[in-house]
């Protein structure tokens, strides 16, 4: 980070109060406000987003409330690397290497949920499936991999109002959050990751075109699925 990043976040945080740098002096305090329940706001390859154990049930309900977000719109988690998906999500039918032709990156996975996953029940009820992002971003993922769990991700703003690639951007939820992490603008649209829905072996379902659609697609082919109509 730069000096004048660094004055910016010092003078930002004297006023909030919980603003610090995204940086590795700061890992081990996110993963104990995670593990207490608290939610933190961190950057990613794409967007800021609000983070919290996706194994707390009041962790989750608070992120809930923070976006004034409808229980009905589910949540993607963030874990550490590819190996740590089968923990939380089914990946038989896959065809071997395409997680890690994707991965980590600015892409959300659509996969089938594994139910004996130790993720909390009342994240996503009564869907069968769980979004899955590894941001090519290594702040966030040391915090997943510290955390022993998977974070529960969503983007930090209100619902319905855009996305943040500044901290600035979403001043009014700094009160919300154990910590809010500064990465400095963050290059790129407010697209956000590419979504693909990979429930059906065989087949994929582009769900959001996002900021990867190209380069995602032409992965998804090139292992021989095909888009379902």
């Amino acid at each position: 980070m730069s000096q004048d990043l660094e004055k910016t976040c010092k003078e930002m945080g004297s006023k909030a109060g919980m603003l610090v740098l995204a940086s590795e002096r700061y890992i081990e305090e996110s993963i104990k406000a995670i593990k207490a329940g608290k939610i933190i706001a961190v950057p990613t390859d794409t967007l800021y987003g609000l983070a919290c154990d996706a194994c707390s049930a009041a962790a989750i309900n608070e992120i809930y409330e923070v976006k004034g977000r409808q229980l009905t719109s589910p949540l993607a988690i963030c874990v550490a690397d590819v190996s740590d998906i089968p923990r939380f999500a089914l990946v038989d039918g896959l065809p071997h290497g395409l997680l890690d032709s994707l991965l980590p990156g600015p892409v959300t996975l659509v996969l089938r949920r594994d139910d004996s996953s130790i993720l909390e029940k009342s994240l996503n009820p009564g869907l069968h499936s769980i979004g899955v992002r590894i941001p090519d971003y290594k702040f966030i993922r040391a915090i997943a991999r510290g955390s022993g769990s998977a974070l529960a991700l969503t983007s930090a703003n209100l619902s319905g109002q855009p996305s943040s690639i500044s901290p600035k951007d979403f001043e009014h939820l700094w009160n919300r959050c154990a910590y809010v992490f500064d990465g400095g603008l963050l290059q790129g649209s407010r697209a956000g990751s590419t979504v693909v829905d990979l429930t059906n072996p065989g087949s994929y379902k582009m769900l959001r075109p996002g900021s990867a659609m190209e380069k995602t697609v032409a992965v998804l082919l090139s292992f021989g699925l095909e888009e379902a109509i």
